[in-house]
């Protein structure tokens, strides 16, 4: 029996999925390529987050773990390739909630909650400003005569370029319709079902009021953090080995004594506001070592 289902993956604690923008880009397409060899399952709305990912799809149940568990694949097998990392996924379980058929507020909720991770992560401060998921793809009225005229048609690009832009052989089963951004990915308007997901909520006031009122949003609220962004992982990662140099002339963490792995995590928490979970991620240890180092500096 085909559901709607809210699927996560489990965090990361040492080490991220999204070291950088271009590997942000290539999850974009993955997700893109999965929806196309996998039709049956229709893809609602989607977040890139550094250390994991959300989905919410409709299909069987068997149907969903695949679209998610291939699409896993497909990513552990980029990162392999540019970073050297084996297997690095295979660790990362998915937990996936069937969300009840008959109560549409379920449903909205599982949405709003996908689209609200960015702004509890302090990343941005609506999901419109995010560009790694479905962020910006509902009840805009400007789409038709911004974005599709600065894109491009799949069907307009050759197969060796499709093959390059989205790093896969399988970008040539993409249908020829669908659009290619400047920001090198398909648009998740091609593939998404857009339609669907606005008959679900009716209206974009309804829409907004759900987004307001998720447990993401009060996240948010309820913390003490002052509203602005906070940097991304992704910041801190690239200003890490400067920071390190300069420090202490090594530009590895790794390279690190244990009194200067504290210093600099210390340092880190200063100079970005990190937490220690973010503090770990970035520096490719446990959240348990980072909070066990945090206490001796």
């Amino acid at each position: 029996m085909r559901r709607y289902y809210l699927v996560t993956t489990d965090h990361l604690e040492e080490g991220l999925w999204f070291r950088e923008d271009e590997d942000f880009v290539t999850g974009m397409n993955y997700v893109a390529i999965q929806a196309a060899v996998t039709p049956r399952v229709i893809v609602l709305v989607f977040i890139l987050m550094s250390n994991h990912v959300h989905f919410v799809l409709y299909g069987t149940r068997k149907e969903v773990e695949e679209f998610v568990n291939s699409f896993k694949g497909r990513y552990s097998k980029y990162l392999s390739s540019k970073y050297g990392t084996k297997e690095f996924l295979r660790r990362n379980s998915l937990d996936i909630k069937e969300l009840p058929y008959d109560q549409t507020e379920a449903v909205e909720r599982a949405i709003a909650y996908v689209q609200m991770n960015c702004v509890a992560a302090s990343i941005c401060l609506y999901p419109g400003q995010y560009p790694w998921g479905t962020g910006n793809t509902f009840f805009r009225q400007d789409f038709l005569s911004v974005e599709i005229k600065a894109c491009r048609r799949m069907g307009d690009l050759s197969g060796r370029e499709r093959i390059r832009l989205l790093h896969s052989r399988e970008a040539l089963k993409l249908p020829d319709e669908w659009l290619f951004s400047q920001s090198g990915f398909v648009l998740p308007e091609s593939y998404v079902d857009v339609s669907h997901v606005e008959a679900i909520f009716n209206s974009p006031k309804r829409m907004q009021y759900f987004l307001n009122s998720s447990s993401k949003a009060r996240k948010r609220v309820d913390s003490k953090d002052e509203k602005q962004p906070a940097f991304r992982d992704q910041v801190i990662m690239n200003a890490i080995p400067d920071l390190l140099q300069s420090l202490f002339q090594k530009p590895k963490f790794c390279e690190l004594s244990t009194s200067e792995k504290a210093e600099a995590l210390r340092q880190i928490r200063f100079r970005f506001s990190a937490g220690v979970h973010q503090s770990a991620r970035v520096c490719g240890i446990s959240y348990a070592d980072a909070a066990s180092l945090l206490d001796t500096a």
